[in-house]
């Protein structure tokens, strides 16, 4: 004998929206004696003045230089530090409280082993919390009084000299506030993650800039000191002959020679799919609908290529174009392998768009006499 019971059950399909922290970076800077210790939040509307301290400091210098050159809807956190704080233990403190994209530490570095700590302290938060960010440090800029441009590039680039910290995008003091300016213009919503900051359509780096930097014997900041840091892979402003406004070149990053992520653009999108995919896989754990079988693999392909498809997303308008993040995932770029009864490896595959850096123009003259 029985009697009849009903149950039901709320099943979860993890179908919702995942958080986004990209164009959400983290300035942490020795402060002017207002809020030192204290994480703040600011964007588009706030007087950094009562925020920051109404006297100059670097850390609103670059602040206030992100915030108009990121445009509508920006927003950021800033930690002020007081003096002799290490930056280290700001940041510390705040990843106990907050999740970035990125860290701008706007207090100039002057030895390569502060950026080697940046990509420790990268690897570190990457291994505790599971957040791939990005550190984004800065050199001092040229002392007109003693310095000449010579000397200027050879003591900032032997900064960077031998290091291999694939997740730091040095930026160098060309102008005062270019790392704030270069921030914003990552943090611009109206292109993607996946835009190059050299990209020019979206129009030229806001501030003074029409004048130059000069050194001590007088003379005014020029290419050929940018392309020699560019080489030396800071990221720097640059311009263009009988074109107005000042651009940036490429998003340098510290990767070794020949490594993937040697511009920020490869690096972003890569860490995005990485932050999105991780909810995903934290909620199959112990889940046994993901097992060996081939009906299993084939939905947990199209599972785990989530993030992928939204990040490929294209529009259309009036003929034109605007491409998602990455390339749309083909058939074959998810894989699961098991490796054991409890133990199975993803493995995805990330296309970012081809991006034009160099182009040349050849033309052609037409002689030949046409007639009919």
């Amino acid at each position: 004998m029985s009697l009849g019971t009903v149950q039901v059950n709320k099943l979860n399909l993890l179908q919702g929206e995942l958080a986004d922290v990209e164009r959400y970076f983290l300035f942490i800077g020795l402060g002017a004696g207002t809020n030192e210790g204290k994480l703040l939040t600011v964007n588009t509307d706030t007087d950094l003045d009562d925020v920051l301290g109404a006297a100059a400091s670097n850390l609103k210098t670059q602040v206030q230089a992100a915030k108009v050159n990121a445009g509508q809807n920006w927003f950021a956190a800033v930690l002020p530090l007081a003096e002799g704080a290490a930056w280290a233990d700001a940041v510390d403190y705040a990843m106990e409280r907050t999740s970035v994209e990125a860290i701008v530490i706007t207090d100039p570095v002057t030895a390569a082993a502060e950026i080697e700590a940046m990509q420790a302290k990268a690897e570190e938060i990457m291994g505790q919390y599971m957040r791939p960010v990005i550190f984004i440090p800065t050199c001092a800029p040229i002392d007109p009084a003693t310095e000449d441009w010579s000397a200027f590039t050879a003591d900032r680039n032997a900064l960077l000299t031998g290091l291999a910290c694939d997740q730091v995008n040095p930026v160098a003091s060309i102008w005062p506030d270019d790392q704030g300016a270069y921030c914003g213009r990552l943090c611009d919503a109206a292109v993607t993650i996946a835009d190059t900051p050299m990209r020019v359509i979206t129009g030229p780096v806001v501030g003074i800039r029409s004048a130059r930097p000069v050194d001590s014997a007088d003379r005014e900041v020029d290419m050929s000191v940018l392309k020699a840091m560019d080489a030396a892979r800071w990221t720097v402003p640059q311009w263009y002959p009988d074109y107005p406004g000042v651009y940036y070149g490429d998003g340098n990053v510290l990767d070794v020679p020949g490594g993937d992520y040697q511009v920020i653009e490869y690096l972003r999108v890569v860490h995005k799919a990485m932050r999105k995919v991780y909810p995903l896989a934290v909620a199959k754990i112990g889940d046994r609908k993901l097992n060996s079988t081939p009906a299993s693999i084939a939905y947990h392909a199209s599972y785990f290529m989530r993030p992928l498809r939204e990040m490929s997303r294209s529009v259309e308008i009036l003929g034109v174009t605007f491409p998602g993040e990455v390339e749309p995932p083909k058939d074959g770029d998810i894989s699961i392998t098991w490796t054991t009864k409890t133990k199975v490896q993803i493995y995805m595959v990330v296309r970012p768009y081809n991006c034009p850096k160099e182009i040349t123009c050849n033309i052609m003259l037409d002689l030949s006499n046409h007639t009919e």
